[in-house]
């Protein structure tokens, strides 16, 4: 539950990165039979807490019509193996078993092949979380299908696969973000709403754990919307209804937005002016969120450029620091209407010297404070609250956060 929040209130009451594997392709073999290879891709959705493998669909609507009842959870099992590209000598993340909940035929005649998924389920993400990098990376994965019992067919005799290839893996709201990269090389995603005229724009900024680390010269585009939801919330049916049609942009630093923002200022700002030289933006409909080292960086770019936006929603953003990360001075001078979020229990990010404080300084700022991160049951760690945000949660009398962004013109 959220809290209702006042400065003195708050202060008074004594107040105390995502682990989600994209695939490169690989074989997998079945067990032998009287049939020819089949090709298959993973299906993904990037749930609240991460990307996940729920589904696997079989290309089988090239071998004829295939009985459906002779199909079900038993007629195939999926094994998974993940390892890590970038410490590749620690062996497998995971390599399990995937249980089949539910095997159907798509309308093409396809076999879809349910999974087990779900927040904290084992061996169905597609990321992982290198803490001596730390921040997530797309694993390497390899998928084994053994087919079981034979497939009735309308026509011929019962079809048992011998060879099973792997191939792409497919995740419809991630997909709809294009590659780009700006002209000082830093790399963004890019959904372009399909309606015409002036748009808005949404900028997200990812957290410390969706950065690049240049050491390892891995700088992959997509971690960015793979490790939560924070961008992809913002191109939903839902909140595109609300903003009236809006793009939205993912960067994607080349290290931490927080160990160096006055360089990386300039260069967010490059990439919304591309955006806005590509795409028909409305300049005066601009909004910036973040969350953790993005929601530092959202309110970064309203004190370096406090024209460019008509909003800001820094999530469990940090401030606080020897010397400050942001300076008492730089957050009194912020003129953009800002709603910072944060729960009480964030033992990462201090919610009292860093979210609290910043909404004390911030003229006429709005905050929501969460005791804790819990959805549909599940409870995750308290710095996650860019949850919230994602599902347009924070309300304050009765206006949701997505709705008030919308509202706001520069």
């Amino acid at each position: 539950m959220s809290l209702p929040i006042s400065r003195r209130g708050v202060l008074t009451a004594g107040l105390g990165a995502t682990t989600a594997v994209l695939v490169p392709s690989l074989p997998a073999h079945a067990s032998t039979g009287s049939s020819s290879g089949i090709g298959f891709v993973l299906g993904a959705e990037t749930l609240d807490g991460g990307e996940q493998i729920t589904s696997i669909t079989l290309d089988t609507a090239r071998l004829g019509p295939i009985a459906p009842e002779s199909l079900s959870r038993e007629t195939f099992t999926v094994h998974a193996r993940a390892t890590s590209p970038i410490t590749p000598e620690a062996g497998a993340l995971y390599d399990l078993d995937r249980p089949v909940t539910a095997a159907r035929l798509d309308r093409r005649g396809n076999i879809v092949l349910e999974l087990e998924h779900g927040e904290g389920q084992p061996g169905a993400g597609t990321l992982g979380y290198i803490a001596s990098r730390g921040r997530n990376v797309r694993l390497d994965l390899t998928y084994t299908l053994t087919q079981r019992a034979p497939l009735a067919r309308r026509h011929g005799k019962p079809l048992l696969i011998n060879r099973f290839a792997q191939g792409e893996l497919v995740n419809p709201e991630v997909d709809a973000f294009g590659y780009h990269e700006s002209a000082a090389g830093l790399k963004y995603r890019l959904y372009s709403s399909p309606r015409r005229g002036r748009r808005p724009l949404v900028v997200w900024l990812h957290g410390g754990g969706e950065g690049a680390s240049l050491p390892d010269g891995y700088y992959d585009n997509e971690t960015t919307l793979r490790a939560n939801r924070g961008a992809l919330g913002f191109a939903t049916r839902e909140a595109q209804q609300i903003f009236g049609g809006a793009h939205v942009v993912a960067p994607q630093s080349t290290s931490y937005w927080m160990h160096d923002g006055p360089r990386f200022a300039p260069l967010v700002r490059e990439v919304v002016q591309e955006v806005c030289a590509r795409r028909d933006v409305d300049p005066d409909r601009i909004y910036v969120a973040g969350c953790s080292n993005g929601g530092y960086m959202s309110l970064k770019m309203t004190t370096v450029y406090p024209r460019l936006f008509a909003a800001s929603v820094p999530v469990c953003g940090v401030v606080a620091g020897t010397p400050p990360l942001i300076p008492d001075a730089d957050l009194r001078a912020i003129t953009t209407p800002t709603w910072l979020i944060a729960s009480l229990d964030d033992t990462t990010v201090d919610p009292v010297a860093n979210t609290i404080h910043a909404h004390d300084l911030v003229p006429h700022s709005r905050a929501t404070l969460y005791e804790h991160v819990e959805r549909d049951g599940y409870r995750f760690p308290g710095h996650w609250s860019w949850i919230y945000l994602a599902r347009n949660d924070p309300s304050i009398d009765g206006t949701h956060v997505w709705q008030w962004m919308a509202g706001r013109r520069r």
